[in-house]
């Protein structure tokens, strides 16, 4: 026969034989001692009975109901522990307490199953959750931030888990799409949040609710950035418009010298000479103002994003300088070194300061009186600020001008400006990168003695914040 027994006949044999073991192992010792006082004339006959039949009926139901009562233990550890069919070795175990020890391991073995299956699950959800770039958070019922990714951490802080979503967002459409869906309102809400500071971010924010969620995990709030493809819909707009104003007057320039050249003065040796070198420095001037379009572009585009290599600004300057050595030379400048190489560097991208330096540089002699000095300082400011000033001794900017300096296109004297070939870009671009160092720019100047245009930039790294700053 198979050691397996029938399902049917192993459910009803197990709480028949455990019955009778125990009935007998509880009524034999009794009975023998109630024979033996029978032997011993202590007990009539009908005493013996009359004893005998209640107590056999007594332990009769003890057995049965201790028999049941563990076979019900048995079986729902069988279930809990998820058990296959018994063995006759399981069956046949010496006394119930082995046979619950069995079921009981079986169980033991199991929720360590199930507990290890729980903890690779969730670090298996934290190691997605921290991979994703953009800001993620777990919401409990009562709006509780419950967890959060490496990037909502960033942004947030390290301590926003444990607080009130408000505690790292407070735009009212963002707590009303949360409220709406903790609330049962819906499954899914969305909202837009828009931070003019410090850098000027927008993100898309969408808040779901989670199948099935505990009271620890309702839902779960994402926000993708939207800010590099907003700025690039600004700057095509942006481009559009101001390209073809500038581009409008010397491209009407080349025009019309080529339709001259094709008529009028195609014989005429002196005028062709004369109108091919206005063409030149015409499409020069609008190849420079693409090149000035590009890099504004590009700058615009990471200004977000923070450099963070380490950037010696006394020997950028040395160079700057002496990459404009010949300009100055040309209109008997002379370019000032004031620079304190003791100072730490700064944090950044070292061609996007040289570009800065290179431009103040440059506009300082182009707006400076010929046999003047411009003057290149580096000095620390205070304790979170080194300062770099370059100063010329040129006619000076008027005080209404001075907010408007870095917009584009600006110009003092746009007629100036273009004869000396400028693009009205240059400061704008200046601005921006100082932007994305988290810099300062600061314009001084005075009508008659010149202007100093000042970049303040930080000491050192900013350091994380540890704690959460609403936005």
């Amino acid at each position: 026969m198979s050691d397996q027994p029938a399902g049917s006949l192993r459910t009803m044999r197990y709480p028949v034989m455990r019955w009778l073991a125990l009935f007998l192992i509880l009524g034999v010792p009794l009975s023998g001692v109630i024979l033996i006082a029978w032997f011993a004339g202590a007990l009539s006959d009908g005493a013996v009975w009359s004893i005998t039949i209640p107590i056999l009926g007594i332990i009769a139901l003890f057995s049965g109901w201790h028999t049941l009562a563990a076979w019900r233990v048995l079986r729902s550890t069988d279930e809990i522990a998820g058990a296959g069919p018994r063995t006759r070795s399981d069956w046949d175990a010496l006394t119930m307490i082995g046979e619950l020890g069995l079921t009981v391991e079986r169980l033991r073995q199991t929720l360590l199953d199930e507990k290890g299956q729980v903890v690779l699950q969730t670090t298996t959800a934290d190691a997605i959750l921290n991979a994703l770039p953009d800001p993620v958070l777990l919401l409990d019922g009562r709006r509780t931030i419950a967890r959060a990714n490496f990037a909502a951490r960033k942004f947030f802080g390290n301590d926003i888990v444990g607080n009130d979503l408000t505690a790292a967002l407070r735009h009212p459409t963002v707590l009303d799409a949360a409220d709406a869906v903790l609330g049962g309102e819906t499954g899914m809400a969305a909202a837009d949040l828009n931070l003019p500071v410090p850098d000027g971010r927008s993100f898309s924010v969408r808040v779901v609710a989670l199948p099935a969620a505990r009271e620890d995990t309702a839902a779960v709030l994402a926000l993708h950035d939207l800010t590099s493809l907003r700025k690039a819909e600004k700057m095509r707009a942006d481009f559009v418009a101001n390209a073809s104003h500038e581009l409008r007057t010397p491209l009407a320039s080349l025009v019309g010298f080529i339709e001259t050249l094709l008529g009028p003065a195609r014989d005429d040796e002196p005028a062709r000479l004369r109108f091919l070198g206005i063409m030149r420095d015409q499409a020069a001037r609008m190849a420079r103002l693409i090149q000035d379009l590009l890099s504004l572009s590009q700058i615009e585009m990471r200004e977000h994003d923070q450099p963070s290599e380490p950037v010696a600004l006394a020997p950028l300057l040395r160079d700057a300088a002496a990459a404009l050595e010949p300009q100055a030379k040309a209109k008997k400048i002379q370019i000032q070194l004031n620079l304190d190489d003791s100072l730490p560097p700064v944090r950044g991208a070292r061609d996007e300061l040289m570009q800065v330096f290179q431009n103040l540089i440059d506009n300082a002699i182009k707006y400076g009186r010929a046999e003047t000095a411009v003057v290149v300082r580096l000095a620390r400011r205070d304790a979170d600020w080194i300062e770099v000033g370059v100063r010329d001794h040129g006619e000076g900017i008027p005080r209404e001008h001075l907010p408007r300096l870095t917009e584009r296109f600006y110009r003092v004297d746009s007629a100036r400006s273009r004869d000396l070939g400028g693009t009205g870009l240059g400061l704008a671009i200046v601005k921006h990168i100082i932007n994305r160092h988290r810099g300062r720019l600061v314009i001084e100047s005075e009508l008659g003695k010149g202007s100093e245009f000042i970049v303040r930039m930080p000491d050192v790294p900013e350091k994380s914040k540890t704690a959460a700053t609403p936005v």
